[in-house]
């Protein structure tokens, strides 16, 4: 870790992004050039402290995934990323095509819905974005490595991953992801990643096997999901999938109907202060 180039590298990113580079407003009396420390802090889901630590070469190690936070709080490109990966002491995490780098004016979008749930994906099931009422809803899932990235290799390997739906909706997303999961295959061609995933998942998973034995393909762009929540219950919200910057990026956006129980939810769920912040 090279405390003094980490500090200045985080200060001088900061310092070029405008606060409405990140959907923020400028304000009458910002004398911050660019961001303030606790906004980047905020859009990483970290303390202020600790980052502020960072910048003034006085903070730990940060791990991977505050890293990989703080790369998207900050937009870097994916070079830049790599470079901060370095500069923190790990080993940059292999690019996997397409770029795992979320388009700036995607992050824009995604921080100007405040008060809706919207992460942006893969077609493979990474997480690669989420804002804050995402990640009180779901949880942070942009944290993970190796194969456990794909939601899709998560739901039939960890079954902690299916604590998201309830237990009688857990066929219909089996064969939902699994399908998805056929036509990613087809559009990546001979990814190594899509294979190891399907390798992974036939020696591990019979219910996998016999749901992609089906050859079901079908990518679901609009599809009512019931999502439980470990303090509100069950949520029934309705979640719209927009093509990002590729087929392969995908921004959903979780609503629900005005004036229903899930609405009150959301806006609880907005209102409690209940966040899952990456810890220092």
């Amino acid at each position: 870790m090279d405390r003094a180039q980490l500090a200045d590298f985080l200060r001088r990113r900061r310092e070029a992004l405008l606060p409405r580079d990140v959907g923020f407003a400028a304000g009458v009396r910002r004398r911050t050039q660019g961001l303030r420390r606790e906004e980047v802090a905020l859009l990483a889901g970290m303390s202020t402290d600790y980052y502020s630590r960072l910048e003034q070469q006085r903070g730990s190690q940060p791990s991977e995934q505050m890293v990989a936070a703080i790369a998207r709080a900050l937009r870097l490109r994916p070079d830049e990323r790599d470079h901060l990966y370095l500069l923190a002491g790990h080993r940059v995490p292999p690019r996997h095509a397409p770029s795992a780098a979320v388009h700036a004016a995607t992050l824009r979008i995604l921080d100007r819905l405040h008060d809706t749930p919207a992460v942006v994906i893969t077609e493979l099931g990474e997480t690669l974005a989420q804002n804050s009422l995402a990640v009180a809803l779901l949880g942070d899932q942009t944290g993970y490595t190796g194969l456990a990235r794909s939601f899709v290799w998560r739901w039939f390997a960890d079954p902690a991953a299916r604590l998201v739906y309830p237990e009688a909706d857990h066929g219909y997303h089996s064969r939902v992801l699994v399908a998805n999961l056929r036509a990613a295959t087809a559009r990546r061609g001979h990814d190594p990643f899509v294979g190891e995933i399907v390798t992974s998942l036939t020696a591990a998973s019979p219910e996998f096997v016999a749901l992609w034995e089906r050859h079901e393909v079908a990518v679901r762009r609009m599809d009512t999901k019931r999502i439980v929540h470990p303090e509100l219950g069950v949520i029934e919200l309705d979640c719209q999938g927009f093509v990002a910057e590729s087929d392969a990026h995908k921004l959903l956006v979780y609503t629900a109907v005005p004036g229903s129980r899930a609405a009150e939810q959301l806006e609880m769920l907005g209102n409690s202060g209940h966040r899952h912040l990456v810890q220092s």
